[in-house]
């Protein structure tokens, strides 16, 4: 009984000594992370903010990017203080979340090197902030995400991306952010910062739905916190007023004796082969290649989708494409029409020439609207719905809400149902 009392009491000994030395170990080894303040050794002139880490008994200061003045900082509390009447109040306020940001960041980082177990330095943390600096800001981000995107040959949505990108940095003046800073208000600021500029309401919900999505990502990958920045703006999509031309306006533009100027007939030509090809977009008529047409059919997979549609090629077609010389490079269409250049930015150029040259072309020809290549995606869904093509099919003249339903109707059609429906429009011209 005294035996087993004895060993019992030696158990709980030795229990105790290991709590100990491991409370012990522990005290020693913590990461004391902490704000600081420098005065300058000028008098008057603002000192720096740093953060003073120590791990391990060794020290490593981390200076910050703000400045203030000696009065503008409260030892005790650590942070740093303003009066209300202060000129610089909205600066102080804001140097103090990126304080709050910093150390929240620095914060996490103690805590993922402990969680590991792994033994680390106080060098290991601050070259990790800094490393986390760099990386996730929100202009590195993306960047890396543009980059990850064109690798995969998602070049179209790292266009999308870039656009959004640019536009950000107009908003900024050039000044990157971390992506832990983004808030609501500054998403705000943004979204009336483009108003201001007279962008779409689409064209501002495309841009926050991309910086959305470059957020989420950060969120998914434990990079920061979710704040839900964006629960003050606009994500959604506004139904567009329906961009169509009736048949006989597209006989109207079909009709123009455009001979003498040839970019303008150039620019009437490529319209009606958008809507001679079921209302084609421009990207997919570009990279048409002459192996896609084969036995009567032009066979190709839309760059947005991936969806592989087949049309039948009609004679109004190979009219078109007779009044050109065969093109130099492997494409179908008089569009890039050069081997050895950069083919992205000839689409491009070629779009942009195009749709300037449909504004003469819509003057000449008494249209009221904004005439451009999409017009003609609409004009032909419209005629379709005209002639009696389900809606299933058509999806509202294309201007369905979602690629889902495009998908879904594409797949389960016969193509000739389509390409019969399309000798209706184009016999009515």
């Amino acid at each position: 009984m005294l035996a087993n009392l004895s060993l019992t009491c030696r158990r709980r000994t030795h229990e105790l000594d290991n709590f100990a030395w491991h409370k012990r170990k522990l005290k020693k080894t913590m990461t004391s992370i902490k704000v600081k303040f420098r005065p300058s050794s000028v008098v008057g002139h603002e000192g720096t903010i740093y953060y003073q880490i120590i791990h391990d008994r060794k020290v490593r200061q981390l200076n910050s990017e703000h400045k203030i003045f000696a009065s503008e900082w409260d030892n005790a509390r650590s942070m740093v203080t303003i009066s209300r009447k202060s000129a610089r109040k909205p600066r102080i306020l804001e140097i103090r979340e990126h304080i709050i940001r910093d150390m929240e960041r620095l914060t996490k980082i103690r805590n993922q090197f402990d969680s590991n177990g792994l033994a680390y330095t106080v060098d290991d943390v601050a070259d990790e902030f800094q490393r986390y600096n760099h990386d996730f800001s929100l202009f590195n981000f993306m960047e890396s995400i543009i980059v990850k995107l064109r690798r995969n040959d998602k070049i179209r949505t790292s266009e999308t991306y870039r656009s959004t990108l640019n536009s950000f940095k107009k908003f900024r003046n050039g000044r990157d952010i971390m992506l832990d800073r983004i808030s609501p208000e500054m998403m705000e600021a943004y979204e009336a910062w483009l108003k201001g500029r007279g962008v779409a309401p689409n064209t501002i919900s495309f841009y926050t739905r991309i910086l959305r999505a470059v957020y989420n990502r950060a969120v998914d990958g434990d990079i920061i916190n979710n704040r839900n920045p964006f629960r003050h703006v606009y994500t959604g999509i506004d139904k567009t007023v329906k961009r169509a031309l009736p048949l006989n306006l597209i006989k109207k533009i079909k009709a123009l004796d455009l001979s003498l100027t040839p970019p303008l007939d150039h620019a009437r030509d490529m319209f009606l082969m958008s809507f001679y090809l079921r209302g084609m977009s421009f990207v997919d008529m570009a990279f048409l290649k002459k192996s896609d047409l084969k036995n009567g059919c032009v066979t190709y997979r839309r760059r947005k989708t991936g969806q592989q549609l087949i049309i039948q090629w009609t004679k109004e077609m190979q009219h078109i494409i007779d009044k050109y010389p065969e093109n130099a490079s492997d494409y179908l269409l008089p569009i890039i029409r050069k081997r050895g250049i950069n083919e992205r930015c000839a689409y491009r150029n070629s779009g942009y020439n195009i749709n300037h040259n449909l504004k003469h072309i819509a003057r000449m020809a008494g249209i009221g609207i904004p005439l451009t290549l999409y017009v003609a995606r609409h004009s032909w869904a419209s005629a379709a719905k005209s002639k009696g093509i389900p809606l299933s099919v058509i999806s509202e003249g294309m201007g369905h809400d979602s690629e889902t339903t495009t998908r879904i109707y594409l797949t389960s059609l016969d193509t000739s149902v389509v390409d019969r429906a399309n000798s209706l429009i184009l016999s009515a011209l």
